[in-house]
């Protein structure tokens, strides 16, 4: 981003005289006045704290200028501010009008699980050809998603932006805010089920993405979900499957699994054999779906392998660690959902351990599930066999179906270790007394139960 402050006033119709300060430059966002680059333009949002009383800060960090609410007064004025109805709504016009005017190819990413992974792998496959940015982190919120867009070069030829949602019309706004002319769905899982209380309604809510899809966009999902197929009927727009189901338009086939990498090829390029550095068989279908917008860009299959070989894949998802034993640690602590668990569960118990090593997974809550909680947090009591996973410490008063569930279907009461959501330093004593260096361990849960504070124990001293 680099525009001026009149440019910017006029994409915003600011309510007040900026003339004074029109030739000064902002060249990124930001809505932490903590966490700024110089030259930024700082966001005030209204949250738990008012970001209004961060804008001394903002400007002592090095911001160039600030929104500010027409509703607080008075109006400082010993330095540059934009006054406009409402920060957030102004980011979002802003953002808008930033991304006509770049007009890169926009790549919009959602679904209940693998979004962030395929975000990931899409990025990493089209740079090898274009200059590409993606969402930083988990930014895919009605404010990540146009913080996002902002911080795009003026060279940008694509931008892949993840969408996430936890309420009706989110993607709807986001769609219309970002015009994506590729929309992708991951899959329809349960996620977020205690705002929607079906898959169906799920369902609906991840086709808003295709509010704001170009009249000639594609739209690529999931083709071995039913409720996918029938929503999609009648779109207007092209759309495109994959899957692992032979009716897909691309499929994978002759996948071979192993404990870092995944390799696979599939029908559009059988003579290509492509290769993840991610584990678990569920990562074949994010890659699949990198791979069908890969092909709708017009990328070679060459630089497709490359990019799927040498991903920048963000931290704490199916991430591959070493314990202070010596332990492998298999990370995937920021969030978790039943199918997410159970898909990585099963990966777990595939993954190979000496005669002396066992299988260890600790479960965190898995939250927003709503009246369905206590069942599907027992039913993942349904891929958890005690010949292949040795050791189950769960964590969370959710759990505690799950902790009931395997004791009723004879899984050893002395591997079963409960601990409440707020006993994470007992569980680490635990841990660190029980683990060796042969073990094979996972980390799984919602972000809210923190298994990243306990990662950070089990870890050696000087990765903390």
């Amino acid at each position: 981003m680099k525009m001026k402050i009149r440019e910017i006033a006029k994409a915003l119709q600011v309510r007040n005289d900026v003339s004074q300060w029109e030739d000064i430059t902002v060249s990124s966002v930001a809505f932490d006045s903590r966490q700024m680059a110089p030259g930024a333009l700082f966001v005030p949002l209204k949250g738990n704290n008012d970001g209004h009383r961060f804008v001394g800060s903002a400007f002592e960090h090095g911001a160039a200028a600030t929104l500010w609410a027409a509703d607080h007064q008075p109006v400082p004025d010993d330095h540059p501010v934009l006054v406009v109805d409402d920060p957030l709504a102004a980011l979002q016009k802003l953002s808008k009008y930033y991304v006509h005017k770049i007009n890169p190819i926009v790549v919009a990413v959602t679904g209940s699980n693998g979004k962030t992974t395929t975000k990931d792998l899409t990025a990493s496959i089209l740079s090898t050809q274009y200059n590409v940015i993606k969402t930083h982190a988990n930014f895919n919120n009605e404010i990540g998603v146009p913080v996002t867009l902002l911080n795009m070069n003026a060279n940008t030829e694509v931008v892949v932006v993840e969408m996430g949602m936890d309420r009706f019309q989110q993607l709807d706004q986001l769609s219309k805010l970002a015009n994506p002319d590729v929309a992708v769905i991951t899959m329809i899982g349960e996620a977020h089920i205690e705002f929607f209380g079906t898959r169906d309604r799920i369902a609906d809510a991840k086709m808003e993405i295709t509010h704001g899809l170009k009249e000639d966009g594609l739209l690529i999902y999931n083709g071995d979900e039913p409720l996918l197929r029938e929503r999609t009927k009648d779109l207007k727009q092209g759309t495109y499957t994959f899957g692992r189901e032979l009716g897909n338009n691309l499929y994978a086939t002759a996948v071979t699994v192993g404990t870092n990498q995944l390799t696979f090829t599939t029908n559009v390029w059988p003579d290509e054999e492509f290769t993840v550095p991610l584990t678990g068989e569920y990562n074949v279908s994010n890659a699949l779906a990198a791979l069908a917008v890969a092909n709708r860009l017009h990328i070679r299959p060459a630089n497709m392998k490359k990019g799927l070989a040498n991903p920048d894949l963000t931290a704490n998802r199916a991430e591959w660690l070493t314990g202070a034993a010596g332990e492998k640690i298999l990370s995937d602590v920021y969030n978790s959902n039943p199918t997410a668990a159970r898909d990585v569960l099963e990966t777990l118990q595939n993954v190979p351990v000496s005669d002396e090593g066992r299988r260890i997974a600790v479960l965190g809550d898995m939250l927003e599930l709503g009246e369905a909680s206590p069942k599907l947090h027992a039913s993942l009591a349904e891929v958890i066999n005690p010949a292949t996973l040795q050791e189950v410490y769960l964590v969370g008063s959710e759990m505690a179906a799950l902790r009931d569930q395997l004791a009723k279907d004879g899984y050893p009461v002395s591997a079963i270790h409960y601990y409440g959501a707020d006993q994470l330093a007992p569980l680490v004593t635990d841990l660190n007394h029980d683990l060796q260096e042969n073990d094979v361990i996972l980390l799984k849960g919602s972000h809210g139960i923190h298994l990243e504070q306990v990662l950070a124990k089990i870890l050696p001293s000087t990765t903390e």
